[in-house]
């Protein structure tokens, strides 16, 4: 395969994708023959463009939370004072994966109310996990000399973590957050089921309706999303990894 044919595939998936949620009815003749009784083939309930910036605003805000508590919580428990939390960290970040993300947000709405509130601690609670075990075990396989060196040359801890320990660090915590991302575009796509403001708006409209054109679409967004946020967060981890010398499994 040529080298410059993966970047040409991922200009042409970006410009497909913004071409659908700016002008959808491009695309309608192509997405008409999966609907019946003259239904309509755009989903007409709102704007794609509007409903991708919401899905997206909603896992970034959630990603963003996420990765500050499993951070802080890694960092926490490799310093010698926090090493007996780290069961007890586990079992936090590992809530979010024991209980199913319709669960959450059925616990959750009684306590915050329809919208995107729910959906936020849904998401919130599903990326800790990656994130927090990367965070771990980057900053658990640091090479010792380095670290030592640092200690050598007069470092306080503080300083260590700062200069040292996160940027040796960041290539494997942005492995865990690029997981974390594609698991929350996904799952965000629930969050319409409590009138939160996401794609998954598109799907349920066509469950609802029988309307095969909508499931599609709101779909392929969220695929789309997905693909070309994964490969540009692992592009941005690969280069972290180079400059830092650590390589990413």
């Amino acid at each position: 395969m040529k080298a410059w044919l993966p970047s040409l595939l991922r200009l042409v998936l970006v410009g497909l994708l913004v071409a659908f949620v700016t002008n959808p009815g491009w695309f309608e003749p192509l997405l008409k023959p999966l609907t019946e009784n003259n239904a309509p083939a755009i989903y007409n309930q709102g704007s794609l463009l509007t409903l991708t910036l919401l899905h997206l605003r909603t896992v970034l805000i959630a990603t963003v939370a996420a990765t500050i508590v499993a951070v802080a919580l890694a960092i926490l428990v490799t310093r010698p004072a926090g090493v007996e939390f780290l069961p007890l960290s586990r079992s936090l970040v590992n809530i979010g994966q024991t209980f199913p993300p319709v669960a959450v947000l059925a616990v959750a709405v009684p306590a915050v109310g329809f919208g995107e509130k729910p959906t936020l601690i849904a998401l919130f609670l599903y990326g800790l996990l990656p994130i927090f075990e990367n965070a771990l075990t980057g900053l658990t396989t640091l090479p010792v000399n380095v670290v030592e060196a640092a200690r050598g040359a007069g470092m306080t801890g503080w300083q260590r973590l700062v200069k040292v320990e996160l940027p040796l660090s960041m290539p494997i915590i942005l492995a865990g957050i690029r997981l974390s991302v594609v698991i929350g575009l996904a799952t965000a796509t629930i969050g319409s089921t409590v009138a939160a403001k996401t794609l998954g708006e598109v799907i349920i409209a066509g469950l609802l309706s029988n309307n095969l054109a909508f499931v599609l679409q709101g779909g392929l967004i969220v695929a789309a999303l997905a693909v070309l946020i994964y490969d540009g967060l692992s592009a941005i981890e690969r280069y972290t990894a180079r400059r830092m010398g650590r390589e990413t499994r």
